[in-house]
Protein backbone atom coordinates (compact mmCIF):
# COMPACT_ATOMS: atom_id res chain seq x y z
CA UNK A 1 0.00 0.00 0.00
CA UNK A 2 2.90 2.42 0.63
CA UNK A 3 4.70 1.39 -2.42
CA UNK A 4 1.48 2.27 -4.54
CA UNK A 5 0.80 5.79 -2.79
CA UNK A 6 4.80 6.64 -3.25
CA UNK A 7 4.56 5.99 -7.21
CA UNK A 8 0.93 7.95 -7.55
CA UNK A 9 2.84 10.38 -5.87
CA UNK A 10 5.93 10.22 -7.92
CA UNK A 11 3.55 10.23 -11.06
CA UNK A 12 2.01 13.43 -9.73
CA UNK A 13 5.27 15.31 -9.55
CA UNK A 14 6.32 14.32 -13.04
CA UNK A 15 3.56 15.37 -14.80
CA UNK A 16 2.99 18.60 -12.86
CA UNK A 17 3.33 21.64 -14.77
CA UNK A 18 6.40 23.22 -14.22
CA UNK A 19 5.81 26.49 -11.80
CA UNK A 20 5.59 30.31 -13.28
CA UNK A 21 8.26 32.55 -12.64
CA UNK A 22 8.03 35.92 -12.27
CA UNK A 23 9.36 37.83 -15.32
CA UNK A 24 10.97 41.08 -14.29
CA UNK A 25 9.61 44.30 -14.18
CA UNK A 26 10.21 46.17 -17.66
CA UNK A 27 10.10 49.95 -16.80
CA UNK A 28 7.68 51.49 -19.41
CA UNK A 29 7.91 54.90 -20.68
CA UNK A 30 4.93 56.56 -21.37
CA UNK A 31 3.58 57.85 -24.74
CA UNK A 32 4.34 61.81 -23.12
CA UNK A 33 7.86 60.77 -21.86
CA UNK A 34 8.45 59.32 -25.37
CA UNK A 35 7.95 62.51 -27.48
CA UNK A 36 9.87 64.81 -24.93
CA UNK A 37 12.68 62.63 -25.39
CA UNK A 38 12.27 62.81 -29.27
CA UNK A 39 11.98 66.41 -28.64
CA UNK A 40 15.38 66.63 -26.89
CA UNK A 41 17.05 63.67 -29.08
CA UNK A 42 16.08 66.49 -32.09
CA UNK A 43 17.31 69.60 -30.43
CA UNK A 44 20.55 68.01 -29.60
CA UNK A 45 21.19 66.87 -32.95
CA UNK A 46 20.29 70.49 -34.91
CA UNK A 47 22.53 71.85 -32.06
CA UNK A 48 25.90 69.73 -32.97
CA UNK A 49 25.27 68.66 -36.22
CA UNK A 50 27.82 71.48 -37.58
CA UNK A 51 30.49 70.85 -35.00
CA UNK A 52 31.67 67.50 -36.69
CA UNK A 53 32.19 65.44 -33.62
CA UNK A 54 29.96 61.52 -32.86
CA UNK A 55 27.25 62.31 -30.59
CA UNK A 56 25.76 60.09 -28.41
CA UNK A 57 23.40 60.88 -26.16
CA UNK A 58 24.04 58.72 -22.93
CA UNK A 59 21.36 59.33 -21.07
CA UNK A 60 17.76 62.15 -20.47
CA UNK A 61 16.06 61.85 -17.43
CA UNK A 62 12.45 63.31 -17.51
CA UNK A 63 11.66 64.19 -13.71
CA UNK A 64 7.78 63.01 -13.42
CA UNK A 65 5.35 61.68 -15.59
CA UNK A 66 4.40 63.64 -18.42
CA UNK A 67 1.05 64.01 -19.63
CA UNK A 68 0.37 65.17 -23.08
CA UNK A 69 -3.01 66.36 -24.79
CA UNK A 70 -3.72 64.79 -28.23
CA UNK A 71 -3.26 66.64 -31.39
CA UNK A 72 -0.65 68.91 -32.70
CA UNK A 73 1.88 69.90 -29.94
CA UNK A 74 5.02 72.60 -30.63
CA UNK A 75 8.02 71.50 -28.33
CA UNK A 76 10.74 74.01 -27.14
CA UNK A 77 13.86 73.04 -25.62
CA UNK A 78 15.59 75.81 -23.43
CA UNK A 79 19.33 75.02 -22.68
CA UNK A 80 21.67 77.27 -20.39
CA UNK A 81 23.27 79.43 -22.73
CA UNK A 82 26.76 78.31 -22.31
CA UNK A 83 25.93 74.64 -23.27
CA UNK A 84 27.85 73.25 -26.20
CA UNK A 85 25.72 70.46 -26.45
CA UNK A 86 28.00 67.65 -24.90
CA UNK A 87 28.79 67.07 -21.22
CA UNK A 88 25.89 66.72 -18.32
CA UNK A 89 23.01 69.60 -18.13
CA UNK A 90 19.56 70.54 -17.04
CA UNK A 91 17.29 71.69 -19.78
CA UNK A 92 13.60 72.65 -19.84
CA UNK A 93 11.19 71.33 -22.23
CA UNK A 94 8.34 73.22 -22.91
CA UNK A 95 5.20 71.99 -25.23
CA UNK A 96 2.29 74.23 -26.97
CA UNK A 97 -0.90 73.38 -28.10
CA UNK A 98 -2.42 76.57 -30.30
CA UNK A 99 0.32 78.96 -28.28
CA UNK A 100 -1.51 77.27 -25.08
CA UNK A 101 1.35 75.89 -23.00
CA UNK A 102 0.66 72.46 -21.83
CA UNK A 103 3.88 71.44 -20.33
CA UNK A 104 6.89 72.84 -18.68
CA UNK A 105 9.04 70.37 -17.37
CA UNK A 106 13.00 70.01 -16.22
CA UNK A 107 14.93 67.43 -17.83
CA UNK A 108 18.32 65.95 -17.60
CA UNK A 109 21.12 64.99 -20.12
CA UNK A 110 24.48 63.43 -20.41
CA UNK A 111 25.28 64.06 -23.98
CA UNK A 112 29.12 62.02 -25.10
CA UNK A 113 30.57 63.53 -27.80
CA UNK A 114 33.34 62.06 -29.82
CA UNK A 115 36.14 63.75 -31.59
CA UNK A 116 39.74 62.70 -33.41
CA UNK A 117 42.35 64.51 -31.26
CA UNK A 118 46.12 64.59 -30.68
CA UNK A 119 46.85 61.70 -27.60
CA UNK A 120 50.49 61.62 -26.05
CA UNK A 121 52.00 58.29 -26.07
CA UNK A 122 54.13 58.89 -23.12
CA UNK A 123 55.23 61.97 -20.46
CA UNK A 124 56.24 64.45 -21.96
CA UNK A 125 58.00 67.03 -19.93
CA UNK A 126 58.15 71.05 -20.19
CA UNK A 127 60.41 72.07 -22.81
CA UNK A 128 60.17 68.80 -24.58
CA UNK A 129 60.32 69.38 -28.57
CA UNK A 130 57.17 66.69 -29.73
CA UNK A 131 58.17 64.22 -32.52
CA UNK A 132 55.84 61.97 -34.58
CA UNK A 133 56.72 59.01 -32.03
CA UNK A 134 55.75 60.82 -28.77
CA UNK A 135 51.84 61.53 -30.46
CA UNK A 136 49.05 59.28 -32.03
CA UNK A 137 45.22 60.31 -32.88
CA UNK A 138 42.59 58.75 -30.62
CA UNK A 139 38.69 59.50 -30.46
CA UNK A 140 38.37 61.27 -27.21
CA UNK A 141 35.32 62.66 -25.24
CA UNK A 142 35.30 66.54 -25.60
CA UNK A 143 33.61 67.35 -22.52
CA UNK A 144 36.50 65.35 -20.54
CA UNK A 145 38.81 67.88 -22.48
CA UNK A 146 37.48 70.67 -23.40
CA UNK A 147 37.07 72.87 -26.67
CA UNK A 148 41.19 73.66 -26.80
CA UNK A 149 42.20 69.72 -27.78
CA UNK A 150 44.98 69.45 -30.95
CA UNK A 151 42.92 68.14 -33.74
CA UNK A 152 45.59 67.15 -36.33
CA UNK A 153 49.58 65.46 -35.50
CA UNK A 154 50.37 68.65 -37.55
CA UNK A 155 49.73 71.31 -34.97
CA UNK A 156 51.25 69.40 -32.19
CA UNK A 157 54.65 67.64 -33.88
CA UNK A 158 57.77 69.84 -34.27
CA UNK A 159 56.36 72.21 -31.13
CA UNK A 160 57.49 71.87 -27.80
CA UNK A 161 55.75 71.22 -24.26
CA UNK A 162 54.96 74.57 -22.26
CA UNK A 163 53.80 72.62 -19.35
CA UNK A 164 54.29 68.78 -18.10
CA UNK A 165 52.16 66.17 -20.16
CA UNK A 166 50.97 63.44 -19.22
CA UNK A 167 51.16 59.46 -20.79
CA UNK A 168 47.35 59.02 -22.55
CA UNK A 169 46.18 62.55 -21.88
CA UNK A 170 44.46 64.48 -24.75
CA UNK A 171 46.68 67.41 -25.75
CA UNK A 172 45.39 71.01 -25.41
CA UNK A 173 46.27 73.48 -27.81
CA UNK A 174 47.63 76.05 -25.24
CA UNK A 175 49.72 73.22 -23.73
CA UNK A 176 52.10 73.28 -27.38
CA UNK A 177 54.09 76.45 -28.53
CA UNK A 178 56.29 76.92 -31.65
CA UNK A 179 60.00 75.97 -31.00
CA UNK A 180 62.22 79.71 -31.21
CA UNK A 181 64.19 80.24 -34.12
CA UNK A 182 65.55 83.67 -32.74
CA UNK A 183 66.57 84.46 -29.47
CA UNK A 184 66.34 87.69 -27.50
CA UNK A 185 69.62 89.71 -28.49
CA UNK A 186 70.78 87.57 -31.27
CA UNK A 187 72.39 89.34 -34.36
CA UNK A 188 69.87 88.94 -37.59
CA UNK A 189 70.12 90.19 -41.12
CA UNK A 190 66.86 92.16 -41.31
CA UNK A 191 65.69 91.94 -45.11
CA UNK A 192 63.25 94.55 -47.21
CA UNK A 193 62.26 93.73 -50.29
CA UNK A 194 60.01 94.31 -53.57
CA UNK A 195 60.03 93.35 -57.35
CA UNK A 196 62.14 95.99 -58.00
CA UNK A 197 64.84 96.18 -55.47
CA UNK A 198 66.48 94.40 -51.85
CA UNK A 199 67.86 95.71 -49.19
CA UNK A 200 69.79 94.08 -45.68
CA UNK A 201 71.24 95.31 -43.37
CA UNK A 202 72.20 94.12 -39.76
CA UNK A 203 69.92 94.26 -36.79
CA UNK A 204 69.31 92.99 -33.14
CA UNK A 205 66.37 90.69 -32.18
CA UNK A 206 64.31 92.67 -29.22
CA UNK A 207 62.01 89.45 -28.45
CA UNK A 208 62.54 85.56 -29.36
CA UNK A 209 60.10 84.17 -32.24
CA UNK A 210 59.66 81.13 -33.97
CA UNK A 211 59.05 81.25 -38.23
CA UNK A 212 56.29 83.00 -39.03
CA UNK A 213 56.22 85.27 -35.98
CA UNK A 214 56.32 88.62 -35.71
CA UNK A 215 59.01 90.43 -33.20
CA UNK A 216 60.35 93.60 -32.91
CA UNK A 217 64.34 94.23 -33.81
CA UNK A 218 66.59 96.88 -33.97
CA UNK A 219 68.04 98.34 -37.15
CA UNK A 220 71.55 98.73 -35.85
CA UNK A 221 72.57 101.68 -38.31
CA UNK A 222 69.49 103.63 -37.16
CA UNK A 223 68.97 101.81 -33.97
CA UNK A 224 65.20 102.44 -34.72
CA UNK A 225 62.94 99.42 -33.19
CA UNK A 226 60.90 98.23 -35.98
CA UNK A 227 58.18 94.60 -36.31
CA UNK A 228 59.60 92.04 -39.09
CA UNK A 229 58.53 88.54 -39.47
CA UNK A 230 61.43 85.82 -38.75
CA UNK A 231 62.08 83.66 -42.09
CA UNK A 232 64.46 81.59 -40.35
CA UNK A 233 67.06 81.02 -37.44
CA UNK A 234 68.87 84.05 -39.01
CA UNK A 235 66.64 86.31 -40.92
CA UNK A 236 63.86 88.54 -40.32
CA UNK A 237 61.66 90.63 -43.38
CA UNK A 238 60.30 94.21 -43.04
CA UNK A 239 57.67 95.29 -45.11
CA UNK A 240 58.84 97.89 -47.81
Amino acid sequence: MIRRFIGIFLLCLLLAPPLATAAPARQEVSAGEARVHEAVSGYIREKTAHLGLEIRIKRISVNGNPSLPEGPLDFEVVAPQQWEGWGSANLAVVARQRDRVVLNIPVQVEVEALADMVVALRQLDYGTVITGADVTLQKRDVATVGSKYSRSLDSVVDRRARMPIKANAAIRTDQVEKVPLIKSGQMVTIVAENEVMKITVTGRARSAGAEGDTIMVQNLSSLKEIPAKVINATTVQVGF
